[in-house]
């Protein structure tokens, strides 16, 4: 014999999956809004006016035909070395800032030391975890913008 469905049978099905849905709903927007690290442009307008001088900038860069492999040492320190020799970076100003990626720690200045053939490295210890490095080359008249991401 089988048992009866009853209005309260049903009162609990509709509480257990709406109850459901809203748990969901809410543990969703919570990591929307927590884990979220602001806008990538903060007037899309603006930026689409700057757009082709943004391009002709990274086709500058690129001539400039500077690559650079970036490495964290056992001491925690960046090391920012050329690829090419034909291309070297020696004699420039490199500076950067490191920023955690979701923002949840303060962003770090970075001062570079040049260590001679194209090698530099950073005077500040990059602290544990996953981190976007924004560095800046600068020789003469010429600058390369360069971003990494390292953990």
């Amino acid at each position: 014999m089988t048992k009866k469905f009853t209005g309260r049978h049903m009162l609990t099905a509709m509480l257990l999956f709406f109850g459901t849905v809203i748990a969901v709903n809410v543990v969703m927007a919570r990591f929307a809004l927590t884990t979220f690290g602001g806008t990538v442009v903060d007037n899309s307008y603006v930026a689409s006016q700057e757009y082709n001088g943004w391009l002709a900038k990274a086709r500058a860069q690129k001539a400039l035909g500077w690559e650079t492999d970036f490495v964290v040492d056992a001491d925690r320190r960046i090391e920012v070395t050329s690829r090419d020799a034909k291309a070297l970076i020696e004699g420039a100003r490199v500076s950067g800032i490191a920023r955690h990626p979701l923002g949840r720690m303060p962003d770090l200045g970075l001062r570079f030391v040049s260590m001679g053939e194209g090698r530099y490295r950073t005077l500040e210890k990059l602290p544990a975890g996953r981190w976007d490095v924004h560095l800046t080359i600068r020789r003469g008249g010429d600058e390369a913008r360069l971003i990494e991401t390292l953990g």
